[in-house]
């Protein structure tokens, strides 16, 4: 996942701000890439994993 998509991403429950949290950074050309870490809402108090890059939004009731 790209930092840059922290400027247009929301909480899928209740639209609030999420905080960034990184476990693990990939430098690529300048560019930094979240490997795995994780998204917090303080609105809603939900958090949605980072793994392999990739955020998962879903709602938690609907993760596997």
């Amino acid at each position: 996942m790209k930092k840059e998509l922290m400027d247009i991403l929301a909480c899928p429950m209740c639209k609030g701000d999420l905080e960034l949290s990184v476990d693990e950074e990939e430098e690529e050309e300048g560019k930094g890439e979240i490997v795995k870490g994780s998204l917090y809402c303080r609105k809603c108090d939900q958090r949605y994993p980072i793994e392999d890059g990739i955020p998962n939004l879903l709602p938690p009731e609907l993760r596997q």
